[in-house]
């Protein structure tokens, strides 16, 4: 039996923002899945996550792609886990790059999660504070490290969780791609089994609803808890742009 992922996504608007500067990217077929939640005034956000997505899709399909025709590997792969983190990098100058020639946009950027399923693991590059979860038997693990200023306090102990979660600083991330040429990228690898779902979402999803609800919700809803999780980010305020992937972890014969 091989491991195949279905996933739906959708970006929302929000109900205050006057544009989306979140973008994504689901390409069920290819096993690639990102998100990225921009921030930049002039329209930089919004530029910021689309010159991501774009340069991150097409570093995939020139870099790692080609190496997955070569054969099966051993897993975790560190060639294919630095691959990822280069593509992220590439985005990152590109956006850089383009900010330098309109002096509007000096300083956008954007957050990058970004994962690539590879014989039923899932490979994930990560800068920012939008997150990569794994729920597995009702139960929620967040896979990735937000990178913003109360997260590190909160590791630190200069802050408690619960100090964090109504801090006036909590939006402000110490990492970002596009903001400098390059950035460091964590890099995580988690073997899959049938039955799971990961999440990808920007902060407008997961500060709006709480770990036991995205448990709870994507446990028994599946793929399509992905509208019924973005109508309630919305009716909790809605006050950021709002992005979630569901992917599910199905089985099928290899000869299917």
């Amino acid at each position: 039996m091989q491991k195949k992922v279905h996933a739906i996504g959708r970006t929302d608007i929000g109900r205050v923002r006057a544009t989306n500067q979140d973008s994504m990217l689901v390409e069920n077929e290819r096993g690639i899945f990102i998100v990225a939640d921009g921030m930049g005034g002039h329209a930089g956000g919004e530029i910021a996550s689309r010159i991501c997505i774009e340069q991150v899709h097409r570093e995939i399909l020139d870099k790692i792609e080609p190496l997955l025709v070569q054969g099966s590997k051993k897993h975790p792969d560190p060639t294919l886990l630095n691959n990822l983190a280069h593509s992220i990098n590439y985005a990152s100058a590109k956006i850089y790059e383009h900010s330098l020639e309109d002096p509007s946009l000096r300083g956008m950027g954007t957050t990058a999660t970004v994962v690539k399923i590879v014989d039923g693991y899932a490979y994930c590059a990560h800068v920012g504070d939008s997150r990569f979860y794994l729920v597995r038997a009702g139960f929620l693990y967040q896979l990735t490290f937000d990178h913003s200023l109360v997260n590190e306090q909160v590791r630190a102990g200069i802050l408690t969780p619960e100090e964090a979660e109504v801090h006036h600083l909590k939006n402000v991330i110490t990492r970002s791609v596009g903001y400098q040429e390059e950035e460091d990228v964590d890099t995580l690898c988690v073997r899959l089994e049938k039955g799971d779902f990961l999440l990808l979402c920007s902060d407008g999803l997961h500060g709006k609803i709480n770990d036991i609800e995205l448990s709870q919700i994507s446990s028994k809803r599946g793929v399509a808890a992905v509208q019924e999780l973005v109508d309630l980010a919305n009716e909790r305020g809605g006050e950021d742009n709002i992005t979630l992937i569901i992917a599910e972890v199905q089985e099928f014969s290899s000869a299917s």
